[in-house]
């Protein structure tokens, strides 16, 4: 039997566990790469294809369909704009992967033509077109999974299990701190979307877009006024396409891009759903190349159950990335970036440390022995290192698709992604205003002043 209000479009083929689930890929540039990559990863267990690609510039449709061909040996059916492609009744769900400002309004056309819908991070940077995104997935009753894939892997819900066991005790301070000694998002080859691997090739490359490089994106072969989707009009410029990251009409840079996973996670490990508080600080200090966002960043954030977040990011120094969970009787440290899967816990800096001063000669790599420090493990998951998984994550889309199945909530659902925005658009506005800022639960908007808060 159909749940009760549920659009009848999005259950003119109910999906059992042996139907051939049918996809369209929507935004086709270097993310769209590995969203048909994890629906390949994905065939070899469901049956699952993508039909169709769609973007409004022709040479990124062109290169997605080729991926396709070559990945599930057919021919996808091509679009330009995304209402064609949604108009398909044979469609059940489709995956977004454009830029970071459109990604809600994008995900309301989709459930509105009673499509599934798996949309990248960060799911909004408008709060206003959060709020009205996320009551549009929830009207529509469609299967949405954000692109937060953390929410899926092994070791960091083993870690948010850790903390709700009261292992640490309660939460006083959660810190992350995710650098690279990069240009991050300006040395993107224009017509691949890849970053070079090398530093000379850098060097050349930003040489080259400085002195002679010419995009492949001509203007004629897209649609300038469909992609910026209601933002101020400017003239067409292909870096400000391709390189959105870096302006602020756009995108907020590491805010949307990296603190959206940061702060989700700090929500997965200890239950929270909005902040009471986000001020940020930063600027431009190591690549003076034009760009509006900063390369150097760290926003402090308060939460209601009564513990600080403190994220940073800088581009121009990559020492030891690293997240620690501090609670009262113990702590929790991470090695490495974003999505780093080598944790350790251990009575360190609990109350039987009250200074924290225990006598070492040398720099210590571990706690000392009576602090017990151990690695986290978790049995049949691959072993834990200081990269983690990448991107492409199998478990996430697999859960997504089996959602899509069984018509059960995902893990990342839509009141997730609705978090992290929250987050990561209080982030942006305070760094770019220079206030502190402070979320009313109650009215869900953003106050300059404190919000009294009532039971």
């Amino acid at each position: 039997m159909l749940a009760a209000g549920m659009d009848a479009r999005s259950y003119a083929r109910v999906l059992g566990a042996n139907d051939r689930i049918r996809l369209g890929q929507l935004g086709c540039g270097g993310r769209s790469h590995g969203h048909v990559h994890m629906v390949q990863l994905a065939s070899r267990k469901l049956p699952v294809e993508t039909v169709a690609v769609c973007d409004i510039w022709s040479l990124a449709r062109e290169r997605r369909a080729a991926q396709v061909k070559e990945v599930f040996n057919l021919d996808p059916q091509s679009y330009k704009y995304s209402e064609d492609m949604l108009a398909r009744k044979d469609i059940d769900g489709v995956m977004i992967a454009t830029g970071d400002f459109q990604h809600a309004k994008l995900c309301v056309d989709v459930v509105g033509a009673g499509k599934d819908c798996y949309v990248e991070k960060p799911f909004a940077n408008v709060l206003s077109e959060a709020k009205q995104a996320r009551d549009a997935v929830k009207a529509s009753r469609q299967i949405v999974q954000m692109g937060s894939q953390h929410r899926s892997e092994p070791y960091q819900l083993a870690v948010r299990d850790i903390v709700r066991s009261g292992r640490i005790g309660a939460i006083v301070h959660i810190e992350q701190e995710w650098n690279v000694n990069e240009e991050r998002w300006r040395f993107v080859d224009m017509d691949t979307g890849n970053s070079p691997a090398r530093e000379q090739d850098r060097n050349l490359e930003w040489r080259k877009w400085l002195f002679e490089q010419k995009s492949k994106l001509r203007e004629e072969d897209t649609d300038w006024d469909r992609w910026l989707l209601g933002k101020p009009r400017r003239p067409f410029d292909p870096h400000v396409y391709l390189e959105f990251r870096l302006y602020r009409d756009y995108s907020s840079g590491i805010f949307d891009q990296w603190m959206s996973h940061g702060c989700d996670l700090v929500h997965l490990w200890t239950d929270e759903a909005y902040p009471e508080s986000v001020v940020a600080n930063g600027g431009i200090y190591a690549w003076k190349d034009g760009r509006e966002n900063p390369d150097t960043c760290v926003a402090a954030v308060t939460y209601p159950k009564g513990f600080l977040y403190t994220y940073k990011s800088v581009f121009g120094n990559s020492f030891r990335s690293f997240s620690r969970i501090q609670g009262r009787n113990g702590t929790i440290a991470n090695y490495g970036g974003e999505g780093a899967s080598l944790f350790t816990v251990s009575k360190e800096g609990g109350r039987d440390e009250w200074s924290g001063s225990v006598e070492t000669k040398s720099v210590p790599l571990i706690s000392p022995a009576i602090d017990r420090e151990e690695i986290v493990k978790v049995p049949d998951a691959e072993p834990p290192d200081s990269d983690g998984p990448g991107d492409d994550s199998e478990v996430h889309i697999m859960n997504w698709l089996k959602a899509m199945q069984s018509r059960n909530q995902p893990n990342a659902t839509v009141d997730h992604g609705f978090s992290h925005s929250i987050v990561t658009i209080m982030a942006a506005q305070s760094y770019w205003s220079g206030k502190r800022l402070y979320w009313n639960p109650q009215t869900e908007e953003i106050a300059d002043q404190p919000v009294v808060r009532t039971s």
